[in-house]
């Protein structure tokens, strides 16, 4: 395949010095009638010599770059700094643990000239652990249910890019899982095809049970961020009418056993306070998304008389 279209591979690597020579001989291999490629690899603080290894293997190999964190910072940082490096037309990003396959990337390439501007791999055969795969469709399903975006893999490490995407998005925390989510509410055209997963050859994966805390977390970030950053009451007010909804019927039920089966308040006094303290909750709900439905008002007249400024000014 002989392509003008320049091509850049970013790996992120925590500690996996015995997989990163198979790697690059991999990646070579399956490229190597593709003409303008480089491979950026972001070592994010390894402590077990994939630093060194690196450093010394881009002596003698052109198109393999490098960029080092003194410390672990985590795969969204360094998917951050590797889109902000990137100029080529074309940005694929896979793991360095062996388990994406380096065969599958000119597949991906293939869907992206037919239109789309991000390609995510799908994992439709995943070698690992059921401790892992268990997980991770009812993760996939849930994103997939609240965000409306029917793919199948949101968190595969091998996804294909066109340059305008890396460049109009922001990836931090955990956010790395819902790249396609950010992608496709920015504008851009998302789809997925089935790759190849390999098992695990060397080492051991890098996350531990605590990832799915964190990525409930960024996945209430993203929908916010996503869906309700513009209209926040409909977030916060929906919570609002919810606690307070509840506690008037709670309430209301005190009202019913006292002043028709002449039960004292007393008696109930427990779930009376709560239900009170439901309510003030709910009003609560529905003061932070009015003020924060007169920020956006605010930043929105600001923005435009701005524009209007800066158009008068050029007429």
């Amino acid at each position: 395949m002989k392509t003008k279209t320049s091509l850049a591979i970013i790996i992120p690597v925590y500690n996996e010095i015995e997989s990163l020579k198979h790697l690059v001989d991999e990646i070579h291999l399956s490229l190597k009638n593709y003409q303008n490629y480089s491979i950026l690899f972001i070592d994010d603080g390894s402590t077990d010599g994939s630093f060194e290894f690196l450093k010394n293997i881009i002596k003698s190999d052109s198109k393999i770059h490098l960029i080092q964190f003194s410390i672990n910072k985590g795969k969204s940082a360094a998917l951050n700094e590797g889109f902000k490096w990137v100029q080529s037309d074309y940005i694929v990003t896979m793991d360095a643990d062996l388990q994406d396959d380096p065969s599958e990337i000119l597949n991906l390439l293939k869907k992206l000239d037919q239109g789309f501007d991000l390609v995510s791999g799908w994992k439709k055969k995943r070698n690992d652990p059921i401790s892992k795969t268990i997980p991770s469709r009812i993760f996939n399903f849930t994103t997939s249910f609240l965000t409306g975006i029917k793919i199948h893999d949101f968190n595969c490490g091998l996804k294909a890019y066109k340059r305008k995407v890396v460049k109009s998005i922001k990836v931090y925390g955990g956010l790395h899982r819902y790249i396609p989510v950010i992608a496709f509410k920015k504008g851009f055209k998302v789809n997925e095809i089935i790759v190849n997963h390999r098992p695990r050859k060397f080492g051991k994966s890098k996350y531990g049970n605590e990832r799915y805390f964190k990525g409930l977390f960024d996945l209430i970030t993203v929908l916010f961020l996503t869906k309700y950053l513009k209209r926040p009451l409909h977030l916060f007010g929906l919570f609002g009418f919810l606690f307070s909804t509840i506690g008037f019927f709670i309430n209301l039920w005190v009202l019913y056993l006292k002043y028709f089966l002449g039960e004292p308040f007393s008696m109930h006094i427990a779930i009376l306070v709560l239900g009170v303290m439901l309510i003030i909750i709910g009003v609560q709900f529905f003061s932070i998304g009015l003020i924060g439905e007169m920020i956006v008002q605010s930043n929105h007249k600001s923005f435009n008389e701005k524009n209007e400024i800066i158009h008068h000014d050029k007429t």
